[in-house]
């Protein structure tokens, strides 16, 4: 494995943006102490855990396969980003015969890694031969020491990353929050660390998910880029196909998962996934997503848009992808 620097002591482009970004004298570098566990964020109970790895359960995955085979740990992992579209690309992925995934969040490399590898395969649904065994834990993106530790369970692991303008996934991370506790500030009063100065609170985690550009210098110390693909949220709503096209080709599976797989809901305002073969109702994510986002005042908006747009410039050039964030802006 390449030397890993200290923590805090690696100063990488994004660190420099980030500088400049801030107040003179106000320093954030990637300290995993800025990633403290966010205690809104949706997750897994220890109770869910345990009953994914009992014997004979098949770890939260769909019924389609029987119950036989090995348990195996995860080839691929979706490892990011929350608010980003994880849940709806897994629950599409799943629909693919030689997937099976775990349908709770396993939080193994960021929380319970000291349960150690054994317990994390336990977790996982039993396969066959051929199939690929995954996982999505959206927080490992943001988490100092998850590339390491998924490094150091197999250097191989494929990564999936879905990636939304950081701007509309603050806002949604923040809505998802309000749900739960109604009485927190609003995202204004969140969002700044002085309103008059425009100076945007880059600790607060909701705006610090979305530097995706920072944290990826912390994966490319440990898998080259080729190992890691980035989905586009906006183009999951959109195109689901064409978006699950690649993620099939990604992990070198048939392309199975399709149009037909796919119908859009308008109330929700995103797709939904249906059985082509079987006539049932199709399958939508629950009331916790689609939420409607409060409204929040377009001066805040236009500040964290500029405050952003130098670090989704740089995540475009380490990916060498655009995801056209600026460009979608200017057309509303």
């Amino acid at each position: 494995a390449p030397p890993r620097a200290s923590n805090g002591s690696r100063e990488g482009a994004a660190d420099t943006w980030l500088r400049t970004q801030l107040a003179p004298g106000e320093v954030i570098t990637a300290q995993s102490g800025a990633f403290e566990r966010d205690p809104q964020e949706s997750s897994t109970t220890d109770e869910e855990l345990s009953r994914a790895g009992s014997p004979g359960s098949r770890g939260g995955s769909s019924s389609t396969t029987p119950d036989y085979g090995e348990k195996r740990l995860p080839q691929a992992l979706i490892i990011g980003v929350k608010k980003g579209g994880t849940r709806a690309l897994l629950e599409a992925i799943r629909a693919h015969p030689d997937v099976r995934a775990v349908g709770t969040e396993p939080h193994f490399f960021d929380r319970n890694y000291e349960k150690g590898l054994e317990w994390y395969r336990n977790v996982m649904p039993k396969t066959l031969e051929g199939q690929i065994t995954m996982e999505k834990t959206p927080s490992y993106f943001v988490t100092n020491e998850a590339p390491r530790r998924i490094h150091s369970m197999a250097k191989d692991t494929k990564l999936i990353v879905v990636v939304r303008n950081p701007v509309t996934r603050a806002i949604s991370d923040y809505t998802q929050t309000l749900s739960k506790k109604p009485e927190i500030p609003t995202f204004e009063v969140l969002a700044f660390k002085n309103r008059t100065l425009g100076l945007i609170d880059a600790s607060w985690s909701a705006i610090r998910i979305g530097i995706y550009a920072l944290h990826l210098e912390n994966w490319l110390q440990y898998f080259p880029l080729s190992q890691i693909l980035f989905v586009s949220g906006e183009r999951l709503i959109t195109d689901p196909a064409g978006e699950m096209a690649k993620v099939q080709d990604f992990l070198g599976l048939k392309r199975i998962v399709t149009e037909k797989h796919f119908y859009f809901n308008k109330t929700k305002g995103f797709p939904c996934l249906k059985k082509p073969e079987d006539s049932s109702a199709p399958r939508c994510l629950g009331k916790s997503k689609g939420r409607t986002h409060p409204k929040i005042d377009p001066d805040v908006i236009h500040r964290l848009r500029k405050f952003y747009k130098p670090f989704n410039v740089m995540f475009y050039q380490m990916t060498g992808q655009d995801f056209q964030w600026e460009q979608e802006e200017s057309d509303k």
